[in-house]
């Protein structure tokens, strides 16, 4: 039995950003991986419902939750998880947006459970997102009008911008996990 990957879909909490996050969680289905997102608004819950929504879609839509901050009982922060989300994981993590990349943000956890990492339009929490990745040597595409639209963006990350270019890159990047398939 073949592992199925999880291809982290990483952006704006506020901007959806369609119909280009529509679009990929719909091929993101049709690839029959896991999707996972930070369980939010904006891109994650765009992305998330077409991801869903695809018709004979055998992956699951899994979403890391922040905590409040400051919550002794590490409630989930207020808009998390969104509607799509099929397996929510809680976190005692509160730290995201310019502290994206310090110990106490779920982005660690969000690229080192993803198999390959695409990027969306963001602010700074998506820009640390993709540094991560880029330290943890996760595959890492980003899937931009230009490279503007991500702020901080690393110059080793390679912008695609069309729908095409990127299923491209997610084929070539998850062929290791599933020989033959």
């Amino acid at each position: 039995m073949s592992r199925r990957p999880v291809v982290g879909v990483m952006g704006s909490g506020v901007d959806r950003c369609e119909p280009r996050a529509a679009g990929l969680g719909s091929v993101l289905a049709q690839l029959g991986v896991h999707l996972l997102t930070g369980g939010g608004a904006g891109v994650m819950e765009s992305v998330s419902r077409a991801f869903h929504e695809t018709p004979g879609r055998q992956g699951s839509v899994i979403g890391v939750l922040p905590c409040e901050p400051d919550d002794p009982l590490c409630r989930t922060k207020a808009g998390y998880p969104n509607e799509w989300v099929e397996i929510p994981i809680a976190t005692h993590l509160p730290l995201s947006g310019l502290r994206g990349a310090e110990p106490l943000s779920r982005n660690h956890i969000n690229v080192l459970s993803s198999n390959v990492v695409v990027a969306l339009p963001g602010g700074p929490g998506t820009a640390s997102e993709v540094a991560l990745a880029v330290k943890y040597r996760r595959p890492v595409v980003a899937y931009l009008k230009d490279r503007s639209e991500l702020p901080g963006l690393p110059d080793t990350v390679t912008v695609t911008k069309t729908l095409g270019e990127v299923e491209s890159f997610l084929r070539n990047n998850l062929d290791w996990l599933n020989p033959g398939a």
